[in-house]
């Protein structure tokens, strides 16, 4: 397990995670950065809570990558942004080493994040990577995620503006694309839901 520099549990400790943060490091805003590692921790502190066998290093690069295509630089302006992710991510894990099955894992983990919730038994990663990403957003099953873990993980990785930034790039993302689900969260009345984000409290 990788830590932050106050000795914390951050990110599993492999060499294709690792490399996953460095590309999120170059590519994305401290905001994207940060929300893209607290992903990874709600989501590992979720599955521990409930006994969930996943794959670590997986789910890892998938948090990691997770938003990518919301970045300039890898933003599509006709692919929904979780299918431009996935689509990068399968190259990354093709790069990394990774065989053909396992690239296409990470890829459909990325894209399963924005489509009709899965349960944990049919596919662990994507399960906790929606879970994970919906706390983060929008504060969905906030009763899973205690005071004192939320408090811990916000000091150690700050919100740094993440709700407008987020809420900007994803009605960008609506605009462009209307039929994508980023456009359709949006129609869900978004900006009213994650203003009420407890992450975003105090």
């Amino acid at each position: 397990m990788r830590t932050d520099e106050r000795g914390g549990p951050m990110l599993p400790d492999t060499s294709a995670v690792a490399a996953a943060l460095a590309v999120a490091e170059r590519h994305c805003s401290p905001a994207l950065l940060n929300h893209s590692v607290r992903t990874y921790a709600w989501a590992a502190a979720y599955a521990t809570a409930h006994g969930i066998d996943r794959d670590d290093e997986l789910l890892g690069v998938a948090a990691l990558l997770h938003d990518i295509a919301l970045t300039p630089s890898f933003d599509s302006h006709t692919v929904p942004f979780e299918e431009a992710g996935g689509d990068l991510a399968r190259v990354f894990g093709r790069a990394a080493g990774w065989p053909a099955a396992r690239a296409d894992r990470v890829a459909e983990v990325i894209v399963r994040h924005m489509r009709d919730d899965v349960a944990a038994d049919a596919d662990p990663e994507s399960h906790l990577l929606q879970v994970a990403s919906s706390f983060e957003v929008v504060g969905r099953r906030r009763e899973e995620f205690p005071a004192g873990l939320r408090a811990a993980t916000l000091d150690r990785l700050p919100r740094l503006g993440f709700r407008d930034e987020f809420l900007a790039r994803f009605e960008d993302q609506a605009r462009r694309k209307p039929e994508s689900a980023a456009a359709g969260s949006v129609r869900r009345n978004l900006a009213e839901r994650i203003t009420g984000n407890p992450l975003d409290e105090g």
